[in-house]
């Protein structure tokens, strides 16, 4: 039996981290212990490994967990350091300047990777990318669900890539990633030319194919700029898209 609760509001990784929080300060997990992996934890909590991930990386710069490559998350002490001068510190301050330079990494960044993922991408990547776009064909009316499957999709491509560089990047602009997306979602027709990229990019990772990746990555990419252009994101929104 779950030690966790299914979470359901657009503040996902808030909850987790606060529930976690909750096991240490409580003593249910100790200094020491190993945190569940990723997909258990998207299971126990009912969130996307996105929002896990988010939460991991915060539980991190708290100082209370530590993540070890290859061997997963474990609890440090209930001690908090402070939060360092990070990518996700930078474009996660309220800078209006942030969205358009977080626009202009990805545009370097993501055709780049996708190339790299088309040839080393694995199955367990592959199923990830398939469930997502099959989420986010079922959620069109239905923002956080679709947004929160779109990223997943996203991680899987910078997970196949095999780089923990580019997955650390991912991992440091999500925030800004899910406040852009809101946006973009409210643009008439906006998903729905999202998921036609979606899939061009999967039938090309599927086909093995560098080249015809990182050009369906540049079109999706070029989307993204012209209806994150037709919409303005208020200001004073937080970075899970909510008013802070």
């Amino acid at each position: 039996m779950s030690m966790y609760q299914t979470v359901r509001t657009a503040r996902l990784y808030e909850q987790i981290v606060e529930q976690i929080e909750d096991s240490i300060r409580e003593g249910r997990m100790k200094p020491g212990d190993q945190l569940p992996s990723e997909r258990e934890l998207a299971q126990q909590f009912g969130v996307s490994r996105t929002a896990v991930r988010e939460a991991v990386k915060t539980l991190s710069e708290k100082g209370l967990v530590e993540s070890h490559s290859g061997r997963g998350t474990f609890v440090t002490s209930s001690k908090p350091q402070s939060i360092r001068h990070s990518l996700d510190w930078i474009v996660n301050s309220g800078d209006p300047q942030n969205a358009s330079f977080v626009s202009e990494l990805r545009e370097i960044l993501e055709p780049e990777f996708t190339a790299l993922a088309a040839a080393r991408i694995e199955e367990q990547q592959l199923a990830m990318m398939r469930e997502a776009i099959d989420v986010m064909d079922r959620s069109m009316k239905d923002p956080e669900a679709y947004i929160e499957a779109d990223l997943d999709f996203h991680l899987a491509l910078a997970e196949a890539a095999a780089n923990p560089l580019i997955l650390s990047l991912l991992d440091s602009i999500v925030g800004v990633l899910r406040v852009q997306r809101l946006g973009v979602f409210s643009v008439t027709g906006g998903p729905q030319r999202g998921q036609t990229h979606h899939k061009l990019i999967l039938k090309a990772i599927e086909q093995r194919d560098p080249s015809k990746a990182h050009k369906a990555m540049r079109a999706h990419m070029q989307q993204i700029r012209e209806d994150t252009a037709a919409v303005k994101i208020p200001r004073g929104k937080s970075r899970t898209g909510r008013s802070s």
